[in-house]
């Protein structure tokens, strides 16, 4: 089976709603590189895009590699230097690239925050994490309350850590019930955790201040790396893709951060 590219394209906005988050996220969302007319049959996922997972999808044979985070945040000057060197692959083997960044950790079904969620058994959930009149993460309740240690554990087994220990700053209550997340950079929703009750905030990087506005606030936060926590969305759109009858491949390439 083959879908034309643009109907590809048109068929992720929509169920990623896209266009609700144009004024909201740096990231060129959609269909960032690509002819105005081509077919997809096989398509390649990964978290990043970059020179490497370029490559590895044109090795595949892949029409059109689909990412969380992409190459335009806010658009070219020019493209030469390193813009031209990370382009170049895209051109040489004819491969389309399509970027979903906020849209996906936001998708209360197959985004990157409720696949965290899916992985602690939260229920009762919500959206969470509010950016303008989105959100970009999710809350929930775990049915059987963890011990701080447990919740770390659960997060280590679940997550594709690359072997690197989840850093849990242990503030928070001995019981953790209620559980806020909002993947990759997300210390910022600390204060709104709080004000929801939350007992821990899981994200996947940290930043100097939150130790101390945690530590003041009584509140876990557990930093499960950057990339660990932002598979989640990509595996769910290469599932969703998938169902389509395309073709698909995923591209693993962890950062350790």
């Amino acid at each position: 089976m083959s879908l034309e590219l643009s109907a590809f394209a048109d068929r992720l906005d929509e169920r990623l709603r896209t266009d609700d988050y144009a004024d909201l996220d740096a990231s060129a969302n959609g269909l960032q590189v690509g002819p105005d007319e081509g077919a997809v049959e096989h398509v390649a996922f990964a978290v990043d895009g970059a020179v490497e997972t370029f490559e590895r999808a044109a090795a595949a044979d892949a029409d059109a590699l689909v990412v969380h985070h992409g190459l335009s945040w806010g658009g070219f000057d020019r493209v030469t230097g390193r813009t031209y060197d990370r382009l170049e692959p895209l051109f040489e083997h004819d491969l389309a690239l399509y970027v979903s960044h906020l849209p996906l950790d936001g998708h209360q079904e197959l985004g990157n925050a409720a696949g965290v969620a899916d992985i602690l058994g939260l229920e009762e959930r919500e959206p969470f994490g509010e950016l303008g009149p989105e959100h970009i993460g999710q809350r929930g309740s775990a049915t059987d309350p963890y011990g701080p240690d447990e919740l770390v554990g659960r997060l280590e087994s679940e997550l594709e850590t690359d072997g690197r220990p989840v850093r849990l700053l242990e503030f928070g209550p001995d019981e953790v019930e209620d559980v806020a997340v909002v993947t990759g950079s997300g210390v910022d929703w600390l204060d709104e955790a709080v004000e929801a009750g939350a007992d821990a905030l899981v994200t996947g990087e940290g930043k100097q201040q939150v130790y101390h506005e945690a530590r003041e606030a009584g509140i876990h936060v557990a930093l499960a790396g950057h990339y660990a926590t932002e598979t989640f969305g990509v595996r769910a759109l290469q599932g969703l893709v998938a169902e389509w009858g395309l073709e698909t491949t995923f591209l693993e390439e962890p950062t350790g951060l």
